[in-house]
C-alpha cells in the first residue's frame, strides 16, 4: 500500500483527568500534570520539594472529593474524558471517510498521546494530525501537546508524518459556535442576565511577561464575542479563573469580577467558559459551585453557569471544520 492509500489518523487532544476519583489516582494525575515544565516553569530545585513535600500530600484528598461529585459513574469517566471521547466518536461518524481513523488522547492520564500515536501507526497510519482542543494557544497547553507528540516520535525508527493544528481563537467557525451556544443557553434561562462573564483559565503573569500569547488570544476571542453577540464590554466581562499559588496571575480574576458586580448591585449574572472545549472540574465545580456561592453570598439573586460546547451540534460542526482544514491534502 502506498502512503497515499494508507489510512490517515486524527487525534483530538485535551488536557486530561484522573483514571478514577480516588486519592491515589488523583495524586498520580497531579504529579504528572504539575511536573510538566511547561505548566510550572519554576527551577526544579525550588518546585519539586514543594510539589512532593506539600502539594501532593495535601491537594489530592481535596481534589478527589471534587472529582467524586462530578464523576460519571456509568461510564467510569470524568466529564472531560467523556466529552472528548464522544467528540471523537461523533466526528468519525460525521466525516465517514474510509481512510480516516479518528481517536482521542489526553495530555495527562490515559489514553496518552504516545499510546494513541502507536495505536494509529499499528493500524497503518503514516500520516497523523493532532487537533489540540485549546482555542487559545498557551505554552502550558498546546505547547505541551507538541512536546509529548515529538517525545513519542523521538524513540521511533519509523516515524509518521505529523501535523499539529494551529490555535483557533479568532476563527469565525469558533466564534460562531460559541456565540450560538451562548445565545441558546441564555434564552433557556428563567431569568435575564444583567451581565455575562467570559471566564478563561488563568496563567501566571510571569509566563505572559516572557512572551506567551495566551492573554492576547483570550482578549481577541472576547472582543469578537462582544461584536457577535452585540454586547458591550461591561455586559460581557472578561475574567480569568483557576489561580493557583501565591504568584501574580493574569487579571481580572473571576472571583474579583463577581464580587465587584455584586457590590455594585447586580443581581443576575451568567458565566461562560469559552476557552474550554468540554466541561470539567474547573467549569462544573469552580464556576458552577464556588463562583455561584460567592455571588449569592454577596447578595446576588440569580446565577447560571452556561455549558461548554461539549459534544453539541455547534461543537461538532466546529471540530469538523477544523479537522477538514488540517487534513487538507492528505484526504
Amino acid at each position: 500500500m502506498s502512503s497515499s492509500d494508507s489510512p490517515v489518523g486524527l487525534l483530538l487532544v485535551n488536557l486530561g483527568t484522573p483514571d478514577s476519583p480516588d486519592v491515589a489516582s488523583v495524586r498520580r494525575y497531579l504529579a504528572q500534570f504539575l511536573s510538566d515544565r511547561r505548566v510550572v516553569d519554576l527551577p526544579r530545585a525550588l518546585w519539586l520539594p514543594i510539589l512532593y513535600g506539600v502539594v501532593l500530600n495535601t491537594r489530592p484528598a481535596r481534589s478527589a472529593k471534587l472529582y467524586q461529585s462530578i464523576w460519571n459513574r456509568e461510564s467510569g469517566e470524568g466529564p472531560l474524558k467523556m466529552y472528548t471521547r464522544l467528540q471523537a466518536e461523533k466526528l468519525q461518524a460525521r466525516m465517514g471517510a474510509s481512510r480516516l481513523i479518528v481517536d482521542y488522547a489526553l495530555r495527562y492520564g490515559a489514553p496518552s498521546i504516545a499510546m494513541q500515536i502507536d495505536s494509529l501507526m499499528a493500524k497503518g497510519c503514516e500520516r497523523i494530525a493532532l487537533l489540540p482542543l485549546y482555542p487559545q494557544y498557551a505554552s502550558s497547553t498546546t505547547g505541551s501537546v507538541a512536546d509529548a507528540a515529538f517525545d513519542a516520535l523521538r524513540g521511533m525508527r519509523k516515524q509518521p508524518a505529523l501535523r499539529i493544528a494551529a490555535p483557533y481563537y479568532d476563527d469565525p467557525a469558533y466564534i460562531d459556535a460559541i456565540a450560538s451556544s451562548i445565545r441558546g443557553a441564555l434564552a433557556a434561562l428563567d431569568f435575564e442576565a444583567e451581565v455575562v462573564i467570559a471566564s478563561f483559565h488563568g496563567l501566571p503573569q510571569a509566563q505572559i511577561d516572557r512572551g506567551d500569547p495566551y492573554r492576547e488570544h483570550c482578549e481577541a476571542t472576547w472582543r469578537l464575542l462582544c461584536d457577535r453577540l452585540e454586547l458591550g464590554p461591561q455586559c460581557l466581562r472578561l475574567a480569568f479563573q483557576s489561580r493557583f499559588g501565591r504568584a501574580q496571575w493574569i487579571e481580572p480574576y473571576t472571583s474579583d469580577v463577581v464580587t465587584e458586580l455584586a457590590d455594585a448591585g447586580v443581581k443576575r449574572i451568567a458565566v461562560v467558559a469559552p476557552g474550554f472545549a468540554a466541561d470539567c472540574l474547573e467549569t462544573i465545580e469552580e464556576l458552577g459551585v464556588e463562583i455561584r456561592d460567592l455571588f449569592i453570598g454577596k447578595g446576588g439573586e440569580k446565577f447560571a453557569r452556561l455549558p461548554c460546547l461539549n459534544d453539541s451540534e455547534e461543537s461538532m460542526a466546529l471540530i469538523e471544520t477544523l479537522a477538514k482544514r488540517e487534513l487538507a491534502g492528505w484526504m
